[in-house]
């Protein structure tokens, strides 16, 4: 994955733009804002919004890579860091409220199940424990999808504030853990032609030589380049035990030569690198 640097033009315009589903998800959502007049194309589940992208049927996709109460969405990362064509031109961050929806005239008593996406069920951990202990949580491919899930008076679902559906009631208000939430998402494109020339952060993954001090050899480019770092994420690598790949991104302009210079020595530094981003 060892590349030297270099950023192309984007523009977003008109197009076909892939995201979870369905209609009324967060995640398209997201789409909506950071591709006002797009053609929405629901997917079911995160790697076939990838996959449309990679074969071709749609021009950008939109992929959730963190949240403020639960942190990375790994599989995400693992998306971008896996498939060498994959680069973000774009980031929207949205404000999250999740609210629980059941069929007009049930009550919290009445609620056996809570269908919704994993990622919303542990953002509203502390009101299911404390409200519905007993409840059976079931996850779905997304927290607008738990609404087809809702077919008996026991059965409830977590979706966002903006959802309205005819017969179906919130039950109370905002039940997220804490009442600032939000989700930052990216618009990702295929082909690395495609990074816009100017940007305001720079998002990359790199693999650290197994030696001592090496993460902190990593930073210390960046400190050199006067780069101020907004974000470090890790994941384990598949098959090598210890070993971690580092998502990180820190404010910079890549039409800015130390930027540059800061990238390709990060990537001759590093035993495996991916530019990830420029927005």
């Amino acid at each position: 994955m060892k590349t030297s640097v270099s950023c192309g033009h984007n523009e977003v315009s008109d197009c076909k733009v892939a995201y979870l589903g369905p209609e009324g998800s967060y995640s398209s959502l997201a789409a909506q804002e950071l591709c006002p007049g797009m053609q929405g194309v629901p997917c079911n589940g995160f790697p076939a919004v990838v996959t449309a992208l990679l074969r071709g049927e749609v021009q950008y996709a939109v992929l959730p890579i963190e949240n403020t109460l639960q942190g990375a969405v790994t599989q995400n990362l693992d998306l971008l860091y896996t498939f060498p064509d994959l680069v973000a031109v774009r980031e929207y961050v949205l404000k999250i409220e999740h609210r629980l929806i059941a069929r007009e005239g049930v009550v919290l008593s009445d609620i056996k199940r809570v269908y919704s996406h994993e990622q919303a069920i542990l953002q509203c951990g502390k009101f299911l424990s404390e409200k519905l202990p007993s409840a059976q949580l079931v996850h779905t491919q997304s927290t607008m999808q738990s609404l087809s899930c809702l077919r008996e008076t026991g059965d409830a679902g977590i979706v966002g504030s903006h959802v309205r559906a005819e017969g179906y009631a919130f039950i109370g208000g905002n039940i997220a853990d804490e009442p600032k939430n939000f989700t930052h998402f990216l618009l990702v494109v295929a082909g690395k032609d495609k990074l816009p020339v100017q940007s305001r952060r720079v998002y990359f993954a790199a693999t650290c030589p197994h030696e001592p001090g090496s993460l902190l050899k990593m930073l210390q480019i960046l400190s050199v380049y006067d780069l101020n770092m907004t974000k470090i994420e890790s994941r384990p690598i598949k098959n090598s035990p210890g070993e971690y790949c580092f998502f990180i991104e820190f404010d910079g302009n890549v039409a800015e030569k130390n930027v540059c210079f800061a990238l390709n020595r990060l990537s001759e530094y590093s035993k495996n690198f991916k530019l990830l981003g420029c927005y």
